[in-house]
């Protein structure tokens, strides 16, 4: 009674383990998502970025003919706006790592989950393995009751033979 007791209490944990996990796939599944949205965001910030230096490129070199002076400024401005635009691929590429290390976690997550199913598997037929050999011992119980009966029986008809031997004597 103890031992169905206690298997039960494992299995409540190993399920709430399995929860737990699940929980956590689908927590990391949603941070994945939000980087990815993060991503398309800094992939149309640099896009607007790149729009934007082309008009003021196309703006330099009307303000050419007008003013050296202007030129110079907007130059400055230009190679500004490049920083940014460096600054931004630099966030993607941590993004992108992170996204990476997100996915590895996510595969460990999902090994180890495999891994405490393979347990619950063997735990299982660990317990079968039990109730066969218990099986078989009471067949073999079974067997050495049924050859003493047969002992006995014989021993009883060999008593009547030879009561029957002395009566005809």
């Amino acid at each position: 009674m103890s031992m169905t007791i206690m298997i039960l209490l494992k299995k409540k944990k190993l399920l709430l383990l399995l929860l737990l996990l699940l929980l956590l796939l689908l927590l990391l599944l949603l941070l994945l998502l939000l980087l990815l949205l993060l991503l398309l965001l800094l992939l149309l910030l640099i896009i607007i970025i790149i729009i934007i230096i082309i008009v003021l490129l196309l703006l330099l070199l009307l303000l050419l003919l007008i003013r050296l002076l202007l030129l110079l400024l907007l130059l400055r401005l230009l190679l500004l706006l490049i920083l940014i635009l460096l600054l931004l691929l630099l966030i993607l590429l941590l993004l992108l790592r992170l996204l990476r290390l997100l996915l590895l976690l996510l595969l460990l997550l999902l090994r180890l989950l495999l891994l405490i199913l393979l347990l619950r598997l063997l735990l299982v037929l660990r317990l079968l393995l039990r109730l066969l050999l218990l099986l078989l011992l009471l067949l073999l119980l079974l067997l050495l009751l049924l050859l003493l009966l047969l002992l006995l029986l014989l021993l009883l008809l060999l008593l009547l033979l030879l009561l029957l031997l002395l009566l005809l004597l």
